[in-house]
């Protein structure tokens, strides 16, 4: 592949030179065809403002479609009309199945006819230099993804304001005339990321959660190419795109001249805990990027990381010994990929132990009842399902406990998109992120080597096995279960009292005899007298209170 167009390290979009604004006074000349992608649901009364501010940009309007996708009208609206102010190439399609914004986004986007999509909601009413900023960026790289800026307004000074009138307002760069200063309400938490982060420059990777879909605009091609919106999400469904688009590569642009009223408080802002409860589990189980979300001990849709591991021809007491070590460490949140020929181990009668694929066979055996592990004949192609991958070049060396975790800590904090570490045989293992990984190939040039263009973009490291914890992999220390085996036990010495936590919110000691709370209150499961009057004395001691 082949690309000379401009290469942005990490997000720091500054690096970009576009022209100023003004493609009507000649300052530039555009090219891209534009689909404005706008989904609509209930919005009768908004609709014809928002048409009027488009049909007043200084984008040239015959590289502009229209396609606003009317979400209501399946669901006994009554069906959307286009107002007589509108732009020139405009047209409403009614949606047939699904419902919610990202199903109605996704349909105008394969409907979409432009080289750009642009998403714009049905309550925002544009500045005139709205789409032309926006645009400007998709004329200078392919991967970048425009945001554009809003301020939250009353849309009561717009009743009974003839749509001509806010076309004409918006001509003139006079929306003011409705809207002042002084009652413009800004993004309150998209500011504040703002100003921490030098409008995004300077965030790195988790610029994607700032992807919010009001206004914004990107390649048709990196849209699809990143998978598109989820449909089956109802809310945060642009926060989730925002994560398949930084995995595809993108880079999140703000863009402060992009300049946009909504009509309204967002439902977000009205009801924020509510939206971000409802959330949680949806985005927690798609959006690996959302750590903070995840818990400790569950398994989720989309992994953190991903382990490749070739095992063909390979000792399956080595395999083993590195899966789970893999497995056994204190990153849980990860899936291990094996390759082998799996689809050799046919039921041919023969001694177990002279089976001449008694290795693959035995490495099966061991995590054919594990969800972790995922057996593929052939290496992993395409885009890591994974936020990050390991590769290992063979089960001879492994990670001790806190490895793993502790090299991707490093990856995230450093913003970093590779780090190798080299073994004392020569080998090497290599750990990847999936965005910078992405953004390398799409931009490098033949003749070029992966990882010079990953450390160009991103930025990577080189450690020493010794100094990041790989061992020989059949020395790592693994866990076993506690046995069982033994002769039965007195059950009162049997119990282990010492491991039972006492809860942070016990309530204060009762100073006397009824004093605490009634025992049928609080139910003890039947059992031997003896063990539990042993258990309250064992616990009573614990608590000082013989």
């Amino acid at each position: 592949m082949t690309s000379s167009q401009p290469r942005v390290r990490r997000n720091e979009w500054g690096s970009l030179l576009v022209p100023p604004l003004g493609c009507q006074d000649g300052t530039w000349s555009p090219h891209l065809n534009v689909s404005i992608v706008m989904p609509a649901y209930g919005a009768h009364l908004t609709l014809p403002y928002v048409l009027a501010g488009l049909a007043a940009q200084t984008y040239p309007s015959h590289l502009v479609e229209l396609i606003v996708v009317d979400d209501g009208a399946h669901s006994g609206q009554e069906p959307l009309q286009l107002p007589e102010i509108r732009p020139d190439n405009a047209r409403i399609v009614q949606v047939e199945q699904g419902w919610g914004r990202a199903n109605a986004c996704h349909i105008g986007a394969t409907l979409a006819e432009g080289e750009v999509i642009h998403w714009l909601d049905a309550d925002m009413v544009p500045g005139r230099e709205h789409v032309e900023a926006q645009l400007r960026w998709h004329h200078e790289i392919d991967y970048a993804v425009a945001l554009g800026h809003k301020w939250f307004v009353d849309p009561a000074p717009l009743e009974g304001v003839d749509p001509a009138d806010v076309r004409d307002a918006v001509a003139a760069d006079r929306l003011d005339r409705y809207f002042p200063a002084e009652v413009l309400e800004p993004h309150e938490w998209v500011e504040r990321y703002y100003a921490q982060y030098d409008d995004l420059r300077t965030i790195g990777p988790r610029a994607c959660r700032l992807n919010i879909g009001a206004t914004a605009s990107l390649r048709r091609d990196l849209y699809f190419d990143s998978g598109g919106m989820d449909t089956s999400l109802k809310l945060g469904e642009d926060i989730a795109l925002g994560y398949r688009l930084g995995e595809a590569g993108a880079v999140f642009i703000a863009d402060r001249e992009a300049r946009s009223w909504h009509l309204g408080r967002s439902h977000v802002l009205r009801r924020r805990d509510e939206v971000n409860d409802y959330n949680e589990p949806f985005l927690a189980d798609r959006l690996p990027e959302l750590r903070n979300k995840r818990r400790a001990g569950r398994q989720y849709a989309v992994p953190y990381l991903e382990v490749v591991l070739d095992s063909t021809g390979q000792p399956h007491s080595s395999v083993v010994a590195t899966v789970d070590a893999l497995l056994g460490g204190s990153l849980p949140d990860l899936v291990v990929t094996l390759v082998g020929p799996w689809s050799e181990l046919d039921d041919i009668r023969i001694h177990p132990l002279d089976d001449p694929r008694i290795e693959a066979r035995l490495v099966r055996a061991s995590f054919a009842g594990d969800p972790r592990v995922r057996l593929v004949e052939s290496a992993p192609e395409g885009r890591c399902p994974a936020m990050f991958r390991l590769t290992l070049a063979n089960s001879d060396w492994a990670p001790t406990h806190k490895t793993v975790a502790r090299l991707l800590h490093y990856l995230e904090r450093t913003h970093q998109g590779l780090v190798v570490v080299r073994m004392p045989d020569g080998s090497a293992a290599r750990i990847e992120r999936t965005a910078a990984i992405s953004r390398a190939a799409h931009v490098m040039k033949s003749g070029e080597f992966l990882d010079d263009v990953i450390d160009e973009l991103f930025g990577a490291h080189t450690f020493e096995a010794a100094e990041v914890g790989f061992w020989p992999s059949l020395e790592v220390h693994r866990s076993r279960l506690q046995g069982t085996a033994g002769k039965a036990e007195d059950p009162v010495a049997a119990w282990d009292h010492d491991d039972v936590p006492i809860a942070p919110s016990q309530p204060a000691a009762p100073t006397g005899p009824g004093t605490g709370p009634a025992l049928a209150e609080h139910p003890v499961a039947p059992g031997p007298p003896s063990i539990v009057n042993a258990a309250r004395v064992r616990v009573a001691s614990l608590l000082g209170r013989r």
